[in-house]
């Protein structure tokens, strides 16, 4: 076992907490080209009984890829990037966020705050007591994941960033208020139907599993609050680590970096993805792929290249 990166017991709750939805393991039954068993752990301090799922694939004292997904997605998101790192020789562990895929969901909206959900990933990182991982993220992913060295300056060895951003109060573009307004609106937003409009590509069978967390309105708490938790001013919860973030990478950060950009982005394209490449020390000029938002969907290619220029 790996002295860096412990593997504890398994530890789970049988039932959901009062007031907590959880998503039927039935509703997984048809998801496609997913066969990696949830773990699972539901005694992180401060969320008790409340079960967080995830992934962990891979040999336990291997060097660990940590791959962090975002709005609405699960874990599902990594599943073209994951069997590279595998045979790579690499330990995967991807979690999905307390609101989606196979973990709890809370049913109050108001749950739902920057400090629960990063909070719940610290307290996630520490149980697994991981550290010197390759950070792979994506939308809130990054969002999140980008603050983590402020509080675990030990945790991250290898950045992999795709189309994200850090929540540092300034006012965001009209794509994303556009968004946000949309998301607000949408109290039942089809999560299926979102990704087929933004990857053209996916398959029928594929689009449902991303919409396969959500069996109704109830569930997507989580989703539709995602989009309100971006600070849009400097004193917006979140927006103090996000610059003491920003600061750690442009300032204290020297490992390695791989960054991949889908072009076909409206919110977090070239434009965003320039200036976080600016921001973080020694990130290369970007790997460009001809997607949208969900990048992953490309997400093959991406970790071989990464890998690659990494030498592993």
């Amino acid at each position: 076992m790996s002295p860096e990166n412990p593997v504890p017991a398994p530890d789970t709750a049988d039932e959901p907490l009062p007031g907590v939805l959880r998503t039927p393991e039935s509703a997984f039954a048809t998801v496609p080209d997913f066969a990696y068993a949830p773990s699972y752990v539901s005694s992180l301090p401060g969320y008790e009984g409340m079960r967080l799922a995830y992934i962990d694939e891979g040999p336990k004292d291997a060097p660990v890829v940590l791959c962090l997904h975002g709005e609405p997605s699960w874990s599902f998101l990594y599943r073209k990037m994951i069997p590279v790192f595998l045979d790579a020789g690499y330990r995967v562990i991807a979690p999905d966020f307390y609101g989606f895929g196979r973990s709890d969901k809370p049913i109050d909206d108001a749950t739902y705050t920057w400090d629960f959900h990063r909070d719940s990933l610290t307290g996630f990182i520490d149980y697994l007591g991981l550290r010197q991982v390759t950070l792979v993220v994506q939308d809130w992913g990054g969002v999140l994941g980008l603050t983590l060295p402020v509080t675990h300056p030990d945790l991250v060895a290898r950045l992999l960033i795709m189309n994200t951003a850090l929540s540092t109060g300034r006012t965001p573009g009209p794509g994303f208020l556009a968004w946000r307004d949309y998301v607000a609106n949408t109290p039942d937003l089809s999560v299926s139907d979102l990704f087929a409009r933004s990857e053209p590509g996916l398959s029928e069978a594929e689009t449902a599993a991303y919409g396969a967390p959500f069996p109704d309105a109830r569930y997507k708490a989580g989703v539709r609050r995602f989009p309100q938790l971006i600070a849009t001013e400097p004193d917006a919860p979140g927006a103090q680590i996000a610059r003491e973030a920003a600061a750690f990478w442009s300032k204290e950060w020297a490992g390695p970096s791989f960054m991949a950009v889908g072009v076909n982005d409206p919110v977090l394209g070239r434009d965003v993805m320039e200036r976080m490449r600016n921001m973080i020390t020694g990130c290369p000029e970007p790997m460009l792929v001809d997607a949208g938002h969900f990048v992953q969907e490309a997400g093959g290619p991406i970790a071989q290249a990464a890998l690659a220029a990494w030498d592993q």
